[in-house]
């Protein structure tokens, strides 16, 4: 169901001297939702987030919240409170003058501070310790102060920067799990910052990717999966096959590419690209099938040859690689791959259906 946007960026740009760290953005926040903006280091995303915080000014363009302008108002009073990665929380303030903060800083008379922090240190689970020192608490439960205190002011809007980054693997899910139930409570807007695919993906209704201060793609965690709007995309996701060629036929059958690879074809192509173009294929390592024989019927099929193997829970990823040298996954689960002699250095067929894949051009 589609949201009225609460944040929008038009044409917003910012350079630090000659260097331009975001260019040109143009995309809407939709109230209520949970949007992940992510890519590598250096992609822009940070200064994203710190020009809706007030922290950075753009250098050009307007950013707007609730449709009025807010480049020129000051962090305080733009009411857009941030959960920082190193949670910068007070040492010298126990748990709940930590959560307390930001009312008093309102002029919230003590009785209702105090009121309005216990009931958040409840939600949190972490009222026990409203009376220890940070530096008493462990890591989860100081990422459960930073957003009590953050959202005790019951903000319309909450900026997060990779705030889960310093936490261990399994803590880390368990508060991807805490922030999302939140959000969806709450109705609270989310703008979450991260270089995490598997926070991104798990959490977001939506998702930014970026790249060299450009947005690559926006769309649903499934959107960009299945469908990668750039070979940057599919290739930073890392879970699709690549294959590029020239388009040597295009048309209501569907499109053919020559690739170093083979001839291969795709009859659910979305785009039409001009024969003689160059373009990439892209296939999921979960679509992609291992055999011993080529496969029967219509498909597309690379021989490889089997070069390592990675074993994750009820999964396994193997690698391969074509003559040319290229490598390809396959990531399957083990009753799937039950049967097959896998051996590094043993011959198979990697295969796929016709219908499955997505084309995009290449660049």
């Amino acid at each position: 169901m589609s949201r009225e946007p609460l944040v929008s960026f038009e044409g917003v740009e910012k350079r630090f001297g000659d260097f331009v760290a975001v260019q040109k953005l143009d995309f809407e926040i939709r109230k209520g939702e949970f949007l992940a903006i992510m890519g590598s280091s250096g992609c822009g995303k940070t200064t994203t987030l710190r020009m809706l915080a007030g922290l950075d000014a753009p250098t050009e363009g307007v950013i707007r919240l609730s449709g009025r302008p807010i480049n020129d108002l000051p962090t305080w009073s733009r009411d857009t409170p941030m959960v920082w990665q190193s949670l910068a929380l007070f040492p010298f303030l126990n748990v709940r003058e930590n959560v307390e903060f930001a009312l008093k800083m309102r002029g919230v008379d003590k009785a209702e501070r105090r009121r309005r922090a216990g009931q958040w240190l409840d939600r949190m689970q972490i009222a026990e310790f409203a009376e220890r020192n940070i530096s008493q608490l462990s890591g989860g439960q100081r990422q459960r102060v930073a957003l009590a205190r953050s959202l005790v002011v019951e903000p319309e809007i909450l900026l997060l920067d990779e705030p889960l980054s310093a936490l261990d693997a399994a803590l880390k899910v368990r508060m991807q799990s805490v922030l999302k139930n939140l959000q969806r409570e709450t109705g609270i807007t989310f703008v979450y910052v991260t270089h995490s695919q598997s926070e991104a993906f798990s959490m977001a209704d939506r998702v930014v990717i970026m790249s060299r201060g450009r947005i690559e793609q926006i769309g649903t965690p499934q959107e960009i999966y299945r469908t990668p709007g750039t070979r940057f995309v599919a290739e930073f996701l890392g879970s699709s096959n690549i294959f590029t060629g020239t388009v040597a036929a295009s048309g209501a059958d569907g499109v053919v590419l020559d690739t170093a690879q083979g001839r291969l074809r795709l009859t659910a192509a979305g785009t039409r690209p001009a024969v003689g173009t160059r373009a990439a294929l892209t296939v999921l390592d979960t679509k992609t099938s291992l055999s011993v024989d080529p496969p029967a019927g219509e498909a597309n099929a690379v021989a490889v040859r089997m070069i390592g193997e990675e074993f994750v829970g009820a999964t396994a990823t193997i690698y391969l690689e074509t003559a040319d040298g290229k490598e390809i996954k396959v990531q399957k689960s083990h009753d799937e791959l039950a049967g097959l002699p896998l051996a590094i250095g043993r011959s198979f067929h990697a295969w796929w259906g016709t219908s499955e894949g997505h084309l995009v051009a290449e660049a």
